[in-house]
């Protein structure tokens, strides 16, 4: 509690950021107010900016200025595969590691009932009505390698084969690099249980 209402509330707002708790909140607020007020009133502006122009693409529902994003639009991209991702985050992870040339399709979640994420919410009717098109040949799924994730890859290959698409799942297992000895055991199990011919 601070002498001014405005500061405490300047706190609070800033705990709505991940990983942010009130004393990292605090010092935010004091590090703009005590050395950065310029810092401040551009992030102010641009926060702003962001929350009231910053819209889901019609096609992919990855973050977009405009109704389509200029990878939707993008000719040149592969329209016959399609990636879908858990988050924007992941997407662009994708994106700047590999060279995908494909399409993608953001869930913004994966399923997880008792957060109320079904089906609907994570825009799995769009998916549907875009593998009905027909352009689409392979669904390569992207989903995190938890609980949820797997459960949502697994609707999303029977929604995929529904529609005649095939449906990939990312490798998971042993990092390139790693030492098996140091590999947990349920990384190291699923890796053993999904091996490949060489």
């Amino acid at each position: 509690m601070s002498s001014s209402t405005l500061l405490d509330e300047l706190i609070e707002a800033l705990r709505c950021l991940p990983g942010v708790g009130a004393k990292t909140a605090q010092r935010m607020a004091h590090h703009l107010l005590e050395r950065n007020r310029d810092g401040g009133r551009r992030l102010a502006t641009k926060l702003g900016d962001a929350m009231q122009r910053i819209g889901n693409c019609q096609r992919c529902r990855n973050f977009s200025e405009s109704e389509v994003c200029a990878l939707c639009r993008n000719a040149s991209r592969e329209a016959q595969q399609l990636c879908v991702v858990e988050m924007p985050a992941d997407q662009a992870a994708i994106e700047q590691a590999t060279g995908y040339r494909g399409h993608y399709f953001v869930l913004l979640g994966r399923l997880s009932p008792l957060d109320g994420l079904g089906p609907k919410e994570l825009g799995l009717d769009l998916l549907s009505a875009r593998l009905a098109e027909g352009e689409v040949t392979e669904l390569i799924i992207a989903t995190n390698p938890t609980v949820e994730g797997e459960a949502t890859a697994h609707y999303l290959a029977q929604v995929a084969r529904q529609h005649g698409v095939r449906p990939s799942r990312l490798a998971h297992g042993v990092p390139l690099g790693g030492e098996l000895e140091y590999i947990d055991r349920g990384t190291l199990a699923h890796a053993f249980g999904s091996r490949l011919d060489v």
